[in-house]
């Protein structure tokens, strides 16, 4: 029976706790930014930057060394508390900002705080990278590169099982202290196991170290009994500087995010994530609050819009009072969709006795699932769907305000069946960014509806039907059906429908969201003013089809270019920060075309060294096109992966339970390509071979790119998750065939194994971190997801290029 090679095990767990530790500190980080996906690839590209500076750290040291398992001891050492501190420092990073209670922080201020918090373990565990390749270098006896691929294969199942163990057993199980605990005493064990099984010439120092490590293991271990307690107290110290006016009463762990429930005098707020959901009074208050009259105002304008409602979908919003208020109609049947039962089950308490008995009615189905998904599968009708869910100030948000979304929905009405829905807004409509957010739903909800009436002022109802449909914007109508159903509500009176149409606010508000949008620039200038004397809405419909076309690319929000999101943001940003919405407003400005001018300078770089460059044996231009295709392959990679994530976030639903076991798909990819490349490839330092994986990626991606867009269209959820798993795996296999060859090419030019390990890890990552920027916070919500693989399949052909310039004839 063949015995587990020493090294083997601190491989395994250094892309165990590689994995773990991401994801926490991802899911943390999130809290802090109020669940906004655009910093998703932020926090990514600093996790990647500081790994990549660790790996070039691990190589200096790897080559200045012999004593790699005493450097790994310390390592090791270091990592483990290091790890909940920085969950600690996540808790209180509000604090180090000078931001008015809930306000968002800036673009800025995400970028600094990432690359701040992640640095100290980041630049950990990228060194464990190169003293473990090394290490398996040493005690394989081989003088190439292998052992750098057998260690990043390691790392890689490592990763798998880490993703698999947080995303079915970590997450339901444990807080994060608890879990960035167990990662440190997982590395701190595999370690000291290695040090007592290999052989060393500084035994007497490693034993020193050895009795550190476990001393600190057994500490740790002692300190389990009490994280629950820190993890507790960090939260307080979290609540303090994000909502100091708000006591915290208790948090839960869910698959769709943390949950968590704030009171203020008698109100309370339910948070996901950061992200605020509604708030409501609690069952003590006999009065209505803002909150439960803002409801009632949607849920009875909404209701007397159809003659004779009697199937209701009401997805989101019945917590808050939206459904108390639809049950107050006779006749009218409920199907509540609401995403997290633990969300449910928590809020049960603190919502007003009129919630709760109508949680109870017998009228009312309530249905825990994702809305998008439930409309997908259920045979149903409906008379009037009410969408109450926030704004789309993130992207899993947003997946309610797209075209795909209300097509769904439009499938699922019955004939005169109309949809509401409603957002934030300001009287008239000042400020850009709310006026491109309004004007984005408007245009895009024409693009699905022939009819579409937006009415408010702070807050915009949208109505929208088909051709046989009929939206009133009569008050008399409306308030006639309203007192023949003699319907009583504490939160709303027959006056409102009055308010809510009066005739010149109502002219003003749609002349500027049906004529904003319609120039090249639309989307960079306030809307224009509507005229003193606005036509009336009948008039305005009518009028519409000779209108200038619609920029689609600014003002038509779909799954795959998510700019309702961005303006989103843009809004908070001027409400709350001060500079915040100027930065979005800049990234707006940025053209496809740009792209062209640095992959021209690349390409002509490449041409200069291969006709000036050579200097005897040495070969810059060479070197230059190996690094380029590492570095191409690390950002297109990265940025298919933002872009399936996105799509799949889109489509499918909530990421954040799934985001483990995605990336441990992508892994196990990354393993079996790089596996194949060390068995089946010989030559491993060939251009010409390394250049053929380029041209593939950049063809895969061009794959991507067409079927993404269909994929909205894929009925069963299960379908979808066996698409995006399967592209996500092809992603990874791809990148891990191009680590190998990479390696071994700069290994034959250099002749020095581990700095050529270090070199292309740290390479790689650092277009990876490019890449994972760019998509998420640019290129996805501005141009478009699809945009994304575009951009993946132009750098790897300019790759492609570059090797195919720096080969000799003889080569080719």
């Amino acid at each position: 029976m063949r015995t587990i090679p020493a090294h083997l095990l601190p491989v395994l767990m250094l892309g165990t706790v590689s994995q773990l530790a991401q994801v926490v500190l991802l899911r943390e980080l999130l809290m802090v930014f109020h669940g906004n996906e655009l910093s998703i690839g932020i926090i990514l590209a600093a996790w990647m930057a500081w790994v990549a500076i660790g790996s070039g750290l691990g190589a200096a040291i790897a080559e200045r060394t012999d004593r790699v398992l005493s450097v790994l001891l310390l390592n090791a050492a270091a990592l483990l508390p290091l790890l909940a501190i920085t969950v600690l420092l996540i808790r209180g990073l509000r604090g180090f900002f000078d931001v008015l209670p809930g306000a968002y922080l800036s673009l800025p201020d995400i970028v600094v705080s990432s690359l701040l918090v992640v640095a100290p373990a980041c630049l950990l565990i990228g060194m464990q990278f190169v003293l473990l390749a090394k290490l398996w270098r040493r005690n394989t006896a081989s003088a190439d590169t292998t052992g750098a691929g057998k260690t990043y294969v390691g790392e890689a199942a490592g990763n798998i099982l880490g993703g698999i163990a947080f995303t079915f057993l970590l997450v339901h199980t444990l807080d994060s202290f608890q879990t960035v605990m167990l990662a440190g005493i997982l590395t701190g064990a595999a370690v000291l196991w290695a040090s007592r099984r290999t052989a060393t010439t500084d035994a007497a120092a490693n034993a020193r170290l050895r009795a550190t490590v476990m001393g600190l293991l057994i500490a740790a271990g002692i300190a389990t009994f009490l994280l629950p307690h820190l993890d507790r107290w960090a939260y307080d110290l979290q609540w303090r500087h994000l909502a100091p006016d708000h006591e915290l009463i208790e948090t839960h762990q869910s698959r769709y995010g943390n949950i968590a429930i704030a009171r203020r005098d008698d109100q309370y707020s339910f948070f996901r994530s950061g992200h605020l959901m509604f708030s409501t009074a609690g069952p003590e208050t006999t009065a209505a609050h803002f909150e439960e009259q803002e409801a009632a105002v949607f849920a009875h304008f909404a209701m007397v819009q159809h003659p004779q409602p009697e199937q209701v979908l009401l997805i989101g919003g019945g917590l808050r009072g939206t459904l108390a208020e639809i049950v107050r109609h006779p006749g009218v049947r409920v199907d509540y969709v609401e995403l997290d039962a633990i969300l449910t089950r928590a809020a049960r308490p603190y919502v007003s006795d009129a919630t709760r008995a109508a949680l109870h009615d017998p009228r009312v189905r309530l249905i825990h699932a994702d809305g998008r998904v439930y409309l997908k599968e259920t045979p149903e009708r409906y008379d009037l769907v009410l969408v109450d869910v926030p704004d789309p100030a993130t992207a899993v948000l947003n997946r309610y305000y797209t075209q795909e979304f209300f097509a769904q929905v439009q499938r699922r009405l019955n004939p005169g069946g109309i949809l509401v829905i409603g957002a934030v807004s300001t009287p008239g409509l000042r400020g850009p960014a709310v006026a491109n957010r309004n004007a984005t739903l408007q245009h895009t909800l024409a693009r699905v509806y022939p009819q579409v009436l937006p009415v408010g002022d702070r807050f915009l109802i949208f109505l929208a039907s088909g051709p046989d449909g009929r939206i009133s914007a009569d008050p008399n109508e409306l308030q006639q059906r309203y007192r023949e159903r003699g319907v009583r509500s504490p939160g709303f009176s027959e006056p409102h429908f009055h308010l809510l149409l009066e005739e010149s606010k109502l002219r003003r508000i749609n002349w500027i969201l049906r004529h904003h949008g319609r120039s090249p620039d639309a989307h960079l200038v306030p809307p224009a003013a509507a005229p003193f004397l606005a036509p009336p809405v009948s008039e305005q419909q009518q009028a519409e089809p000779a209108l200038p076309p619609v920029s689609d690319r600014h003002f038509v929000n779909s799954d795959f270019r998510p700019i309702g999101y961005f303006y989103t943001l843009m809004f908070w940003g001027e409400q709350t920060r001060t500079g915040h919405a100027e930065t979005l407003e800049r990234l707006l400005q940025i053209e496809s075309w740009w792209i062209l001018p640095p992959i021209a300078a690349v390409f002509v770089l490449a041409l200069l060294l291969r006709v000036f460059g050579r200097r005897g044996n040495r070969r810059p231009d060479r070197q230059f096109a190996v690094g380029f295709a590492v570095f191409t392959t690390g950002l297109s990679t990265m940025t298919l992966q933002i872009a399936l994530l996105f799509s799949f976030q889109s489509i499918y639903g909530f990421i954040y339970e799934m985001v483990g076991l995605i990336i441990a798909i992508f892994m196990a990819g990354l393993a079996l390509g790089t596996a194949l490349t060390q068995r089946y490839v010989k030559h491993k330092a060939s251009t010409g071979t390394l250049a053929a994986v380029q041209l593939t990626i950049a063809v895969f991606a061009t794959l991507i790119a067409v079927v993404l867009p269909h994929a909205a269209g894929v009925e069963s959820a299960s379908a979808v998750f066996l698409l995006f798993s399967g592209l996500t795996f092809v992603s990874g296999l791809l990148n891990g065939l191009d680590f190998p060859l990479a390696t071994e090419s700069f290994r034959a030019l250099n002749r020095r194994a581990e700095r050529s390990a270090g070199m292309v890890y740290g390479i790689e990552l650092a277009g990876a971190c490019l890449g994972a920027a760019l998509a998420s916070a640019v290129v996805a919500p501005i141009l478009g997801i699809v945009a994304c693989c575009l951009l993946a399949a132009i750098v790897n052909t300019t790759a492609f290029a570059v090797l195919t310039v720096s080969r000799s004839r003889n080569e080719r």
